[in-house]
């Protein structure tokens, strides 16, 4: 039994060695391309990933959800440069990466999103390439805000970060957002731009520190809770996951008060390839750690 078990393992590796060899030779190299392009390889293709994405999701929607999801949405560039796109193109696929994403989580019931968007360090890259996030940042407000899944399922949308380091035309859009979903309460979009985590606490010190100025904080009362509440996130609880995509396992100056008890993950994606399947691993891998708070 133990040689015809050995046999059998020789045949199978000079078999799958035969192959491999095969499909790197030019014949094999076009067979593999015309099998890849056939309607029915693409057909089979398409209901391999959506068996493995149902499989996913039934998994995830029996154990608890996070309740609030954070992700720095990162590779747009490198995304670009691998398939020999133009950044424009490459970010134009990551706003509609994001609009799928709200799409998961409305369909899942996760309540809260907040998304990297723009950090503050990013002012400092070139002018060319400013020009084209100003440009995207404001289609992506004026779209959103007439964008029927926003209302329909009561979104409410909150711009976070210096805004005032933005050019007015986006500020006003965003402002006009804001207002139209105020009101919303169903769920939560957080879009942090012009942003920086450090300059958030800075910010919510200096406030903090005026009201004790003029004596509507007594310095002794001020506690971990009165920070939270100076936040730019304020209305919204810390988020239980944090995702990046594009493999680099760094937070980058994101929600740095907010992280202290977040499970992290780092996805080996570039954001505008990011799929489906890939968010539900995400969850899931969650959802199997064990949250201890410090306890």
């Amino acid at each position: 039994m133990k040689r015809r078990n050995n046999i059998l393992t020789l045949l199978s590796e000079s078999i799958y060695a035969f192959v491999n060899k095969a499909l790197r030779s030019e014949v094999g190299k076009k067979l593999k391309k015309m099998i890849e392009e056939s309607t029915v390889y693409k057909k089979v293709k398409r209901e391999i990933k959506r068996y493995r994405e149902k499989r996913l999701k039934e998994k995830v929607l029996s154990n608890p959800l996070p309740h609030h999801v954070a992700i720095i949405m990162d590779g747009n560039r490198r995304y670009a440069k691998n398939l020999g796109l133009s950044e424009e193109e490459a970010y134009m696929r990551g706003k509609e990466k994001l609009e799928e994403v709200l799409e998961w989580c409305l369909d899942l019931g996760i309540k809260i999103l907040t998304v990297y968007a723009f950090s503050t360090e990013n002012l400092k890259r070139s002018k060319k390439e400013l020009n084209i996030l100003f440009k995207l940042f404001k289609q992506a407000i004026e779209d959103a805000y007439h964008d029927e899944r926003i209302h329909k399922n009561g979104v409410r949308v909150n711009v976070i970060g210096k805004l005032e380091l933005l050019p007015q035309d986006i500020r006003d859009a965003a402002g006009k957002l804001m207002e139209k979903t105020r009101n919303y309460g169903n769920y939560v979009l957080n879009v942090a731009l012009a942003y920086g985590g450090r300059q958030e606490i800075v910010d919510a010190i200096r406030e903090i520190a005026k009201k004790v100025r003029e004596g509507k904080i007594n310095p002794e009362d001020v506690d971990e809770k009165t920070v939270s509440s100076h936040l730019y996130t304020k209305d919204v609880p810390d988020p239980d996951l944090i995702l990046r995509t594009s493999g680099e396992e760094r937070i980058s100056n994101f929600l740095l008060w907010q992280l202290a008890y977040s499970e992290l993950y780092f996805a080996d994606v570039y954001w505008p390839a990011f799929k489906k399947e890939d968010f539900l691993r995400a969850i899931l891998t969650y959802q199997q750690r064990k949250r201890r708070f410090g306890r």
